[in-house]
């Protein structure tokens, strides 16, 4: 069964989100999608433990060869997707047992668990799949599902906040449709390997810059680059808190393994960077996502919002890292993308904790929570110290890369604009800190710690945080392996 390991990581999941709208009942649809996803953890664990050991792995659909049938392709890259996607599914699937009870309809949460499984599902295929026109599939199977379990929040903002991301998730989609196609017009493929040696022949036409133009758009909006990003603050601000956590560390990630994708493995890195100059565009943007996002983020009065434009400057990030086009650039990228997942997954949790007690995440109802709820608020220091990127944290392992990549080429102003966001990230993580710890509880019964259904998921992420950010052998070494591949450096 082993050989058919990269099939298996979708079939089944695909096959259980059905029967869990078939059960009916919540408990019983909870423990399928639990099934679910950790079926997808221990085989993206063995993909990649395979991929280190023996190299790329190629799975034919049906014995097809590709290009005319679907190629499954796992390298290092999509292996490293591949294991936060299902690592994050993992974790959040029992979180989502207690929290879902208290923010969902109680006819509705088969539902829900089924939505959950497709867009899980959805993301790995977008990551395990070597076909352009199955990313697109894949992609549209995990937005449709993204936007109805963000209309399943309590607030009936979340229906239009759905609809904002549909509109837009809309738009992206046919940009990167119409970039495909363009692209098989020419060549006469979908499989990404053919495409890679097929284009260099077709380069000089006009059509390939405007293909390449429309997926950068395409992709760029999906992964919410600024200033294609207005869909993400609503979105994270009113869906369920585990739908929240689980989006906010997956969805933007897998768009940015596309851009990946797309731009070193299809279209190579000295088309895209040399004669496209695509760092012309991606550096300015980043480099203002970053300054900006956190500016706003400052402002806000929801942590959930709070945190959904920090997202927005984690994003600039990795598209800064990415946009440097060198080894370290693209490794920090890289580990950023499993970092931040770590970081940003443990924080929307504990705001689901803190929904679950206090029915509310605004600033000002977290006063007292650090007497009150000091789990809680503990596991939202660490991952507010790990977005800040202090050292001992997955976050200062990704700036710190960052900051190297940035010295290397000389750039030492992209450096300081780093530091510049840590800084402003610790004025937006205080804001929080301030409320919980120094002011008093409102009179009345103070809210009791988070059950431990909650609770110990959401350390599980925050100990993630702290082991990962001591010991960064193993994630710094696949995304560096990771890098040196989709650059083509000693090959």
């Amino acid at each position: 069964m082993s050989a058919h390991l990269p099939v298996l990581l979708i079939v089944v999941p695909l096959l259980a989100a059905p029967l869990a709208a078939l059960v009916r009942h919540p408990r019983g649809s909870w423990v399928v999608a639990l099934g679910a996803s950790w079926w997808a953890l221990g085989v993206s664990i063995a993909l990649l433990m395979r991929v280190l050991a023996d190299g790329t792995i190629s799975y034919e659909i049906g014995g097809w060869a590709a290009p005319w049938g679907i190629e499954y392709r796992i390298d290092v890259a999509n292996a490293f997707v591949l294991l936060i996607v299902s690592g994050i599914g993992a974790v959040v699937t029992p979180y989502a047992r207690v929290s879902v009870e208290r923010e969902v309809e109680a006819a509705r949460i088969p539902l829900f668990h089924t939505a959950f499984i497709l867009c899980l599902t959805g993301l790995l295929g977008i990551a395990v799949t070597g076909d352009v026109f199955n990313v697109f599939v894949f992609l549209e199977i995990s937005s449709l599902s993204a936007y109805a379990l963000i209309a399943l929040g309590q607030d009936r903002r979340a229906l239009t906040s759905a609809y904002q991301y549909l509109v837009m998730g809309s738009v992206g989609a046919t940009f990167i449709v119409i970039g495909i196609g363009l692209l098989y017009v020419m060549t006469g493929t979908l499989n990404m390997a053919d495409l890679a040696v097929r284009l260099p022949e077709v380069a000089a036409t006009r059509t390939i810059p405007v293909a390449f133009a429309f997926l950068t758009v395409g992709i760029c909006l999906k992964l919410a680059l600024f200033p294609l990003h207005l869909w993400l603050p609503n979105a994270y601000t009113f869906a369920p808190s585990s739908v929240t956590a689980f989006i906010a560390s997956t969805a933007t990630k897998v768009a940015v393994y596309m851009l990946l994708r797309f731009f070193f493995t299809v279209f190579g890195a000295a088309f895209s960077f040399d004669v496209m100059q695509l760092d012309m565009v991606l550096m300015p943007l980043a480099l203002v996502a970053i300054v900006s996002m956190s500016l706003v983020a400052i402002y806000q009065q929801n942590a959930k919002r709070l945190l959904a434009y920090s997202s927005l400057a984690q994003i600039g990030y990795m598209i800064l890292g990415i946009s440097l086009a060198s080894v370290t650039g693209v490794t920090a990228g890289i580990l950023h993308l499993f970092n931040h997942a770590l970081m940003k997954g443990a924080l929307f949790m504990t705001l689901g904790c803190v929904m679950y007690r206090v029915g509310s995440v605004r600033v000002e109802a977290m006063a007292g929570l650090g007497k009150t709820m000091p789990w809680t608020m503990a596991a939202f220091v660490i991952g507010g110290l790990s977005l800040i990127g202090v050292p001992l944290t997955v976050g200062f392992v990704s700036k710190w890369y960052l900051v190297l990549a940035a010295l290397e080429q000389g750039l030492w102003p992209l450096a300081v604009v780093v530091l510049l966001g840590s800084l402003l990230a610790v004025m937006y993580v205080w804001k929080v800190v301030e409320v919980a710890y120094f002011q008093p509880p409102p009179d009345g019964d103070p809210p009791a710690e988070a059950p431990l259904s909650l609770l110990v998921p959401t350390w599980a992420l925050v100990v993630a945080n702290l082991y990962f950010g001591i010991d960064a052998k193993l994630t710094a070494g696949v995304a560096m392996r990771a890098a040196e591949a989709l650059l083509g450096v000693g090959q």
